[in-house]
């Protein structure tokens, strides 16, 4: 099994080097990382995940109330604690001492004393008027949770080109009415026009007009500890998106489909190293971790 992991870790590495080089962003090298992680069949649907410490991060799978601890250096899960039924848990995030994660229907679990024989669960109805929501992350300058809401939040023109993400607030454990972050999506369009990606292109209905095709739909977001820029992932584009705190979009990065089979995590240690973790799909999951400055 170990042997065939190996294999597939060089497998990839390879398909790095061979594949065309894509647009990369500030501080990374998205077309080399460091090392990449070949995860077991366990993890096939892994969602998101969070640095514990320079060894090890937590991870959810979108099927099992399971917070699984994985050890980067040994290339294992470490230990598993069973936090709540099974359902479709999204992302997960740290905030001092306390874990919190994310179904997808907006409840929140935390959790204390995760070590112990019986660690402390509770969970929050945020009553988020989003019914699809992916990414997760706490905002230690802000002392608040984000949460990013995976596509519309409504039926109706005026929802079709919004994006948001909620703030929930960890002093009054409540969500705030309004949005932190309010995207337009035909903003971000028209930045990637501006960049010269190369993404697929559709005519709108009179053919006059063509327009990259993006979907924004978000499927992780983390918080870079050094610059303080917001970081979103868009699995099924396979895009990586920077935002300033205010909102700003400051860079998109495309993802290799080959090797971000799909980009479910995202997570930084505190020197700012990167790790994006994928499902599986018809493919193994993995978790690619990147040095801050290569």
């Amino acid at each position: 099994m170990m042997l065939k992991r190996s294999l597939l870790c060089v497998s990839l590495l390879l398909l790095f080097c061979s594949a065309k080089e894509l647009p990369t962003i500030p501080g990374y090298n998205l077309n080399a990382p460091h090392k990449v992680l070949v995860l077991p069949d366990t993890l096939r649907e892994v969602s998101g995940c969070a640095y514990l410490d320079s060894s090890t991060f937590a991870c959810v799978q979108d099927e099992n109330g399971i917070v699984f601890i994985y050890n980067v250096i040994r290339n294992k899960i470490e230990s598993q604690h069973n936090f709540h039924l099974d359902g479709d848990y999204e992302g997960v995030t740290i905030a001092g001492n306390k874990m919190f994660i994310l179904r997808s229907d907006g409840v929140l679990f935390e959790i204390t004393n995760l070590k112990a024989q019986k660690p402390t669960v509770r969970s929050y109805a945020t009553g988020i008027p989003a019914t699809n929501n992916e990414g997760l992350c706490y905002d230690k300058d802000n002392n608040r949770l984000l949460i990013a809401a995976k596509g519309k939040i409504g039926k109706g023109k005026e929802y079709l080109d919004k994006r948001v993400i909620y703030s929930f607030d960890l002093g009054t454990y409540k969500l705030e009415p309004e949005p932190a972050f309010d995207f337009n999506l035909k903003t971000i369009k028209d930045f990637a026009v501006k960049q010269k990606l190369p993404l697929e292109t559709r005519s709108k209905k009179n053919g006059a007009i063509t327009e990259p095709v993006i979907k924004f739909n978000t499927s992780a977001i983390c918080i870079h500890p050094i610059t303080k820029h917001l970081y979103l992932l868009s699995a099924s584009d396979h895009i990586l998106f920077i935002f300033d705190m205010k909102g700003n979009l400051l860079n998109m990065s495309l993802l290799d489909p080959n090797v971000f089979n799909k980009a479910e995590g995202i997570t930084f240690n505190e020197k700012g190293d990167m790790l994006i973790t994928n499902e599986g799909q018809d493919k193994k999951p993995t978790a690619l971790l990147f040095r801050y400055g290569s």
